[in-house]
């Protein structure tokens, strides 16, 4: 009888977002594969998880997918977790669960934490309709993409490096317009939360001389 493949969101900030089920599902999992294990192996022992655990990352799902696919096949049940919030959101995942679901094996997503949500509906932008984008191209099709995000009727969100930030705030103006009401969220669900709403211009200038730090996500205000 096949395993199953249990994909499990863990914290991006407080540990006391990990719900019971998300627990209960790494305990009883025969094998974690985790993004980082050493990051993995704090939360494991904060919550008492002796379950065998092994990496799989962007450097090597594309070598190990087919072998965790045979596994699972043969009675495993594997759960996936990423470094913090939900796998295959920008994180490692997207290419496990198809490879998964191609061979007919079951795929559990379990709901959890994904530092998107948080900030979209904190920001106070409007959240019926909206466009995840997750981190920008660096350099080839940058400046076409912003161009396209300009024009979405829909409220955009991006994710950001703190490195990055004021660059992007800075390109964000420039293409959306300077008015343009957006949101810049840090350190979602941890202790030096914070949201900063206001125009892009003031954003920009803001960050030009102040560095941010921690996680970041970006939420614009759709066009018109």
């Amino acid at each position: 009888m096949s395993g199953r493949l249990h994909i499990v969101p863990t914290p991006v900030g407080n540990l006391e977002d990990m719900t019971f089920r998300a627990i209960r599902t790494l305990r009883e999992a025969d094998l974690i594969l985790a993004e980082d294990t050493r990051t993995s192996s704090v939360l494991l022992k904060h919550f008492d998880i002796h379950t065998p655990m092994r990496s799989h990352h962007r450097n090597n799902e594309h070598r190990d997918t087919a072998h965790i696919v045979e596994e699972i096949e043969g009675g495993m049940d594997v759960a996936l977790i990423s470094d913090a919030g939900t796998p295959g959101i920008s994180d490692p995942g997207f290419m496990l669960a198809r490879a998964c679901r191609d061979a007919g094996l079951d795929v559990e997503c379990l709901p959890g934490p994904t530092a998107f949500v948080p900030a979209l509906v904190a920001s106070g932008l409007p959240c019926d309709r909206f466009v995840f984008e997750g981190f920008l191209p660096l350099k080839k099709g940058r400046a076409t993409r912003l161009a396209q995000l300009a024009e979405d009727p829909r409220t955009v969100i991006i994710y950001e490096s703190p490195l990055r930030l004021a660059r992007t705030i800075r390109q964000l103006a420039e293409a959306f317009g300077p008015d343009r009401q957006a949101a810049v969220c840090r350190e979602i669900s941890k202790l030096h939360e914070e949201i900063r709403r206001d125009s892009l211009q003031a954003l920009a200038d803001f960050y030009a001389v102040n560095q941010a730090k921690g996680e970041i996500v970006i939420v614009i205000a759709p066009a018109g």
